[in-house]
């Protein structure tokens, strides 16, 4: 790993322009929380915060107006006081630092349904952002390119559904190994004109994959996995055994039809009951596509912050920064974006900071207490609840 003086070294030398953003998105020490790492990601907040300040005249007068430009984050206490963007802001206006030409890939946040919000990725935050996440679940022990895997991906056909965010998540998270085959279960219907689950054909599916002996990822909205479950046991079906080393990573929150709540416990030992699986390989995750950075649980079933972020939880009255255990609204910073001024942007979602996990990862986690704002700004997980209906 580069210390700060090598890091000096080759910006003094004109390396990049941005060069912390990029050796801080290229470390793989995903969960460390030391001196280092803070001074890494305050530089790399720096260059992003100083590139879009001068590249954006809406995003400088809008940081003139508060009174905080670039050249007062000078230590890593002034992250707290750097201007946020509300999140839904970007369900309103295109606010695109780069040229349009320069755009590789264009992602929205809805599925079928609801405003959407829209993140821009060039190449240079398609390339940060494909590393940061490598980065994060080599750090959970879940990257193996030589490892053959069976995925069943409880989202949208990216065949169809290309620009919704869970779609291109879910298939850059099955690049984590070597897929085998891969079945998006939210099939487009051309008659109807929409995405449905067909339960008896997922099914089939899967008994196809338990017959080929290796492991089984299984990603997207936990409500249509539940689903699956629920089939099983209603039909008595016999349950399935895969492999140990085989995960679930669903996204999405943890409410089905008629605002079953699913206790994470519970959960977990249904899917370990109905699969073989693990608990402890059951894990959640927690992301905006406005932000990107994956928040994702252990083991020990705790969500994980990195060092490619950095998160703040405010009071929903005065916006004070609030302390460990203290539930208010999530604040999230990142320096990867480099299209739009996404890198501090405050969301409507509820939650707290937890330290000391059980897991030996160093960094704090994020504790979700709610989702903020669904009934009026549908997303991906809650416009795809509508498929079971």
């Amino acid at each position: 790993m580069l210390d700060k003086n090598s890091v000096a070294k080759l910006v003094a030398a004109g390396f990049s322009p941005r060069y912390y953003i990029d050796a801080l998105c290229a470390d793989n020490a995903s969960f460390s929380c030391d001196d280092y790492h803070d001074e890494l990601f305050l530089n790399a907040m720096r260059e992003a915060f100083s590139f879009h300040y001068n590249h954006l005249p809406a995003y400088k007068n809008y940081c003139d107006l508060i009174g905080f430009t670039p050249k007062d984050l000078k230590i890593y206490d002034d992250l707290i006081k750097m201007p946020f963007i509300f999140v839904n802001v970007f369900k309103e206006r295109k606010l695109l630092t780069i040229k349009d030409r320069d755009v590789q890939m264009t992602i929205t946040s809805s599925g079928t349904g609801g405003k959407k919000s829209y993140m821009y990725l060039d190449n240079v935050s398609l390339r940060r952002i494909i590393k940061i996440i490598y980065n994060i679940y080599d750090g959970f022990g879940m990257f193996n390119r030589s490892q053959k895997v069976n995925y069943l991906c409880f989202t949208y056909d990216p065949l169809y559904a290309k620009d919704v965010g869970t779609a291109f998540s879910d298939k850059l998270l099955a690049s984590l190994t070597l897929t085998n085959k891969i079945y998006y279960a939210l099939e487009f219907d051309v008659s109807a004109n929409d995405f449905k689950l067909d339960k008896e054909k997922t099914i089939n599916i899967l008994r196809g994959y338990e017959k080929e002996n290796i492991p089984l990822r299984i990603l997207g909205f936990p409500a249509f996995l539940y689903e699956i479950i629920k089939e099983i046991k209603t039909s008595r079906q016999k349950p399935f055994r895969f492999s140990p080393e085989s995960f679930v990573l669903t996204g999405g929150g943890w409410k089905t039809r008629g605002d079953e709540e699913i206790q994470k416990d519970k959960f977990r030992a249904e899917v370990e009951e109905c699969f073989g699986i693990p608990k402890e390989n059951v894990r959640d995750l927690y992301g905006l596509v406005e932000h990107g950075v994956p928040y994702s649980e252990c083991e020990a079933g705790n969500m994980h912050t990195s060092i490619y972020s950095r998160v703040f939880i405010r009071d929903p009255e005065t916006l004070k920064v609030l302390n460990e255990g203290e539930t208010g609204l999530i604040q999230l910073q990142t320096p990867y974006i480099n299209t739009i001024p996404a890198i501090s942007v405050l969301t409507s979602d509820l939650g707290s900071l937890h330290y000391n996990c059980p897991c030996g990862r160093q960094t704090p986690t994020l504790k979700l207490a709610g989702r903020g704002g669904v009934r009026k700004h549908k997303g991906c997980a809650i416009t795809a609840l509508d498929v079971l209906k």
